[in-house]
């Protein structure tokens, strides 16, 4: 399958009560350096891309799909809150305790938890327990991707503008999002997650 490029961080999925959906990747460890994205969908099912380079906008982009593409600073701030700044959106949530998925991805080493092999033996129990959810599949242009979640939290409140608009309240992922093969679980989460993406 070519190349394989990891990226180590988190994945936090926000719904808002105007129908947005933000899905923001931050990854201390990249190809392409500490970098951060994040994906918006509004409620008509347009998708923007918010990325902190042309490197990383180009590749995120020839991997998901999206209507448009900015090249913005993006500013994370993780903590009991997270603060988000990417280009004109704002967003701020708040991860709540570990539930019993979160203890039991724990309990799996970091050294497994990341591999292709065991991402594609949990693709079953994953697609069971989090309806939407796929830990492997086809991605753009011939490339392929695995994702090995490592802990869980839920986001327990969150607030979100747009360009100054309110975006409302804390509300599930629905309908799921569309970038690419899978959705984020359909509750507001915050995955701590290893994403391998074979390049051909």
């Amino acid at each position: 399958m070519g190349q394989r490029l990891r990226f180590d961080g988190w994945i936090g999925g926000v719904g808002t009560t105007s129908g947005t959906r933000l899905v923001l990747g931050h990854w201390p460890e990249s190809p392409f350096g500490p970098v951060s994205d994040v994906m918006v969908e509004d409620a008509t099912g347009r998708r923007t891309l918010v990325a902190t380079s042309d490197e990383l906008a180009g590749f995120v982009a020839a991997t998901y799909r999206f209507d448009e593409v900015l090249v913005e600073p993006v500013r994370v701030r993780p903590g009991p809150e997270w603060v988000v700044e990417a280009g004109p959106l704002r967003c701020t949530f708040t991860p709540g305790g570990r539930r019993p998925l979160g203890w039991l991805l724990r309990a799996v080493p970091s050294r497994l938890a990341g591999t292709p092999a065991w991402v594609r033996l949990i693709d079953l129990p994953a697609r069971v327990v989090l309806p939407g959810v796929r830990t492997h599949g086809s991605a753009g242009n011939g490339r392929y991707e695995w994702y090995g979640a490592r802990d869980v939290r839920p986001i327990v409140a969150a607030s979100a503008s747009w360009e100054s608009a309110d975006l409302g309240t804390l509300t599930p992922i629905d309908p799921p999002v569309r970038f690419g093969f899978g959705s984020t679980p359909r509750d507001p989460s915050l995955v701590r997650i290893t994403t391998t993406v074979a390049v051909p």
